[in-house]
């Protein structure tokens, strides 16, 4: 029975695609469906934008400092090596024509798209989309949308825009996007539901927003990933998830709890001091590496560290995912994988990710780069969004800025029943950009040249 629940989940089958398909894919020259996602994704103009987009310091000149694009491909490596482990645990319990080389390969490529939808400057941009929709003086922008299209556009989520790229805007636009299989869609859905109308409260900002993984214009393409997949449905457009997405989840969270501290010392925001206990801690009876007791580079003992404590975490991952197999399957996990990891290794992910909120996420110098992301991002929809709802009788400057919607692919109409559509594509435009762009283009509409290549 699990056997035949994981045929479906490990569906070769892409999304618009015309061709006939085999239900057990094929291979080419040792490239099965899988492999060709990840060079679908590697090779979209999406995923190349990710080399200036912040991961988490914006702005940053120092080039050792990972990047969105660099973080993806370190996720994409820890997230092949969880999958083939996990599949070899759970071996008899998959179909006889998978191979725990196609399980690697799906959470690779779907690691790698897993921020592909972030906007320029990362967290900080997410939040200066949203604040800026929900300024008084923009709402009339909003009128015309129903309440579900509002919280579309008033809670901006990278990983709702990820979907929209993966699936519409790029290579095939409006007809499958990189036309993916729907195995590495779904793993790639961490939140398979849609946004919740907004409630005024949840506007403060000490409310959390629950996230979501796919906006009003994709939801007819998520129903189709859900019913070809299985996923069990929970609510109206609401799904559990891809059991394969906690393999995902776990290995972006493994690469956020140990890189973002190597940068905080690359960046003098800490001391090697305070990150080798916690690397040690994560490590525990696998034993620390020698060139801690050496005298090496700091780069060569965290590079050490790093890797053993790498080794635990996916040993550890992927023996909590076959301990949890039968509940990931029905739905019914609750929290994350590393949740149901030792003790000591959650609290030591924890530790990890409390010394970075603390010392590094709070760091004056970041929070300086991040009102410059903030500022430049609203300039860029103080002068773009308003064409959302006129496209006649422009002035001089707004026919100038809707040249530049259209060198991106944004075509505009006027009609109110489109308004939502125009907004999205204005969004899209936007979130595409690289930071060093988006800086630059903002600058630029206030009269400051600037010159970044």
């Amino acid at each position: 029975m699990q056997a035949m629940r994981w045929a479906q989940l490990l569906s070769p089958i892409r999304l618009g695609s015309k061709k006939s398909h085999s239900q057990h894919g094929s291979s080419e020259q040792g490239r099965t469906a899988f492999h060709k996602d990840y060079d679908r994704i590697i090779f979209s103009s999406s995923f190349r934008q990710l080399n200036r987009k912040t991961q988490v310091h914006p702005l940053t000149q120092n080039d050792g400092i990972h990047t969105r694009l660099t973080h993806s491909l370190e996720v994409s490596c820890i997230g092949r090596s969880l999958g083939m482990l996990a599949a070899e645990k759970i071996r008899d319990e998959l179909p006889a024509w998978i191979d725990p080389a196609d399980v690697g390969a799906i959470i690779q490529a779907a690691c790698l798209a897993h921020d592909i939808g972030n906007p320029p400057f990362g967290h900080a941009g997410e939040y200066a989309i949203r604040d800026w929709f929900e300024h008084p003086k923009h709402q009339h922008l909003l009128i015309s949308l129903t309440p579900e299209q509002r919280a579309d556009v008033c809670q901006f989520e990278g990983n709702a825009q990820g979907l929209r790229v993966l699936s519409r805007l790029e290579y095939h636009p409006d007809d499958g996007g990189m036309r993916l299989t729907y195995a590495t869609l779904g793993a790639y859905l961490k939140y398979p539901w849609l946004a919740k109308p907004l409630d005024p409260a949840s506007l403060h900002p000490s409310h959390k927003r629950a996230k979501f993984g796919c906006y009003q214009s994709e939801k007819g393409i998520l129903l189709e990933i859900a019913e070809h997949l299985g996923l069990i449905q929970t609510g109206d457009y609401q799904f559990c998830r891809h059991p394969l997405t906690y393999l995902l989840e776990a290995a972006d969270d493994i690469c956020y709890a140990l890189i973002d501290l190597e940068d905080g010392l690359q960046l003098g925001m800490l001391h090697y001091h305070e990150v080798e206990p916690l690397f040690l801690t994560l490590i525990a009876d696998y034993g620390a590496p020698d060139e801690i007791s050496r005298n090496v580079p700091i780069p060569q003992k965290l590079a050490a560290l790093r890797g053993r404590a790498m080794k635990r975490l996916v040993d550890e991952v992927t023996d909590a995912f076959k301990r949890q197999h039968e509940q990931i399957l029905a739905g019914q996990l609750k929290g994350s994988l590393l949740d149901h990891c030792p003790p000591d290794l959650c609290h030591g992910v924890e530790a990890a990710k409390n010394l970075a909120r603390t010392r590094i996420f709070t760091h004056p110098q970041k929070a300086r780069l991040e009102l410059v992301a903030n500022s430049s991002l609203h300039v860029l929809l103080d002068a773009f969004m308003p064409l959302a709802v006129k496209q006649h009788h422009l002035s001089f400057r707004e026919q100038r800025l809707m040249h530049i919607l259209h060198a991106h692919g944004a075509v505009l109409k006027e009609e109110p029943s489109f308004h939502y559509h125009n907004i999205m594509q204005i969004l899209d435009m936007l979130s595409s950009l690289s930071d060093h762009q988006a800086y630059a283009l903002s600058q630029e509409l206030q009269g400051n040249r600037v010159t970044l290549l």
